[in-house]
């Protein structure tokens, strides 16, 4: 006996049906369980799985479920009657099945595990909205979602269009074969593939060297190559000029040094501490940089073991750099100890104004005039 999907609705013609549920109890004591025998109709009818409505009658009942999908066995601990469960039945229809704008079952669950939502959507009259999650089914659902049938809809597209491709690649492959054995002779005998075909002789290969090199010289900007061993290094040095006053920039061109030194490593490694002078000479290199470089033994442009022979063979270099230093500092102490010796002593008397009066000297004429006889 079928029923109307929306209870609430007595019209008899109402084109929503289902089976009414049948329950079974099975087992005694403890292990009494009741079996839901028509839930896989129950749930077709409603577009459901039958897991969801048996999931929803064990978290109202507070009863464990078992799901046996091979046999069809959809199971709720305890003994439950039908009627009961047909009740509970409405209220999962009215909060996962039913559409909240016409009422009507004709609804689709969209699930996003990711974002943790569960959405509905009517085919009657196009609502859409997002369903309650609070209920404790709705935590079941968003770990089972419902299977769709587009995927299988579209595998079933794939193998017709795999057929139809094979067909068509069949007919191809006769029409290619027809054309093949029908195709007309050519009537001209002349053959233009000598006129494809490359000079391999010795002339006709340095001719396009020459060419690849005419056509390279274009591409630089100025013809350095041909310049002389002494205007290259001045244009090198016009190049790293820009590392006067630039910390990082010189910590780079130590980087760079290392590599040179790592591709020539025979000639340029026993004269590591005369070309790091020379850097330090052109202003190129400061002190406190090299210092600091010399301190830590780094494989960011070299290998650790080619680094650490760099930094042995310019120990030398780094420790007359050290003297050096220790010997400016020395100077200036000593300077400073100087200044300190010099006190300056003030004496006691010279706090005290005294006002003497200043007598000329007498001259000898001075002496021999007396004031009584004038």
């Amino acid at each position: 006996m079928s029923i109307n999907v929306n209870r609430n609705v007595s019209d008899q013609f109402y084109r929503y049906k289902m089976p009414r549920l049948i329950a079974k109890v099975e087992g005694k004591g403890n292990g009494i369980k009741t079996v839901i025998v028509n839930m896989v109709d129950v749930a077709k009818a409603l577009n459901r799985p039958p897991t969801y409505p048996t999931k929803f009658f064990g978290c109202e009942l507070g009863a464990q479920t078992q799901f046996d999908t091979k046999n069809d066995r959809y199971i709720v601990n305890g003994s439950h009657e039908a009627n009961k469960l047909q009740d509970m039945l409405d209220g999962f229809i009215r909060k996962f099945v039913l559409c909240p704008e016409c009422e009507n079952p004709e609804t689709d669950l969209h699930v996003n595990p990711k974002k943790q939502t569960i959405g509905n959507s009517c085919k009657a009259c196009g609502y859409r909205g997002m369903l309650d999650t609070r209920h404790k089914l709705c935590t079941f659902i968003l770990k089972n979602p419902p299977e769709s049938d587009n995927g299988s809809v579209k595998k079933e597209k794939e193998k017709k269009n795999r057929k139809k491709g094979k067909e068509n690649g069949s007919g191809n492959g006769d029409a290619g074969s027809r054309n093949d054995i029908d195709a007309p002779d050519v009537v001209d005998g002349d053959d233009d593939d000598e006129d494809w075909a490359e000079e391999t002789t010795e002339e006709a290969q340095r001719r396009r060297m020459e060419e690849i090199s005419d056509h390279a010289k274009n591409l630089t900007l100025t013809e350095d190559l041909e310049k002389t061993l002494e205007e290259r290094v001045n244009m090198f040095y016009n190049f790293v000029k820009f590392c006067c006053n630039d910390k990082k920039a010189q910590k780079y061109l130590l980087g760079g040094f290392e590599c040179v030194v790592k591709l020539h490593q025979a000639q340029l490694l026993p004269r590591v501490p005369i070309i790091l002078k020379d850097l330090y000479d052109a202003d190129l290199l400061e002190e406190d940089i090299i210092l600091t470089w010399a301190e830590k033994v780094s494989k960011k442009y070299v290998s650790k073991e080619l680094a650490k022979e760099i930094h042995a063979k310019a120990a030398p270099f780094v420790k007359w750099l050290k003297e050096a230093e220790e010997e400016s500092e020395g100077s200036g102490e000593e300077e400073e100890e100087d200044d300190e010796n010099v006190k300056v002593v003030y004496s006691s008397s010279a706090r005290e104004l005294k006002v003497e009066t200043v007598q000329p000297e007498k001259t000898e004429e001075e002496d021999d005039l007396d004031i009584d006889a004038i």
